[in-house]
């Protein structure tokens, strides 16, 4: 089955950094798009940051250009999020999510196809 399985959130001070992990299983995870979405509380989904299936292509959300990077190892099935310059705003519960068409391409809001989804992994930002 499909699998994945956020990793790495925690308490972080205001303008620190942490690395977030999607294990990927269940799929042929280097033949696809991926992405982060977030969801802050009390607020919906926010779409962060997509990757082409050989990482080729990269997107952001406005917001998040200079401060955020992701990255992919296809050799282990792992999706990654640098976050850096962290804020309490970023307070969210962070989600990896695969666009399972293969090579399709993401543009700049996203793949806007999300067919798999991981439990997430709480960030907290606060002193």
């Amino acid at each position: 089955e499909v699998q994945l399985v956020e990793s790495g959130g925690g308490l972080v001070q205001p303008g620190g950094s942490v690395r977030l992990s999607c294990a990927a299983s269940g799929f042929t995870f280097d033949d696809c798009a991926m992405n982060w979405v977030r969801q802050a509380p009390g607020k919906g989904l926010e779409w962060v940051s997509a990757i082409s299936w050989n990482g080729d292509r990269i997107h952001y959300a406005e917001s998040f250009k200079g401060r955020f990077t992701i990255s992919r190892d296809n050799a282990r099935n792992i999706l990654y999020l640098q976050m850096n310059e962290l804020k309490s705003e970023d307070t969210a519960v962070y989600y990896c999510a695969a666009d399972m068409l293969p090579f399709r391409q993401p543009v700049a809001t996203g793949t806007s196809v999300y067919d798999g989804w991981g439990q997430g992994t709480q960030v907290a930002v606060s002193s």
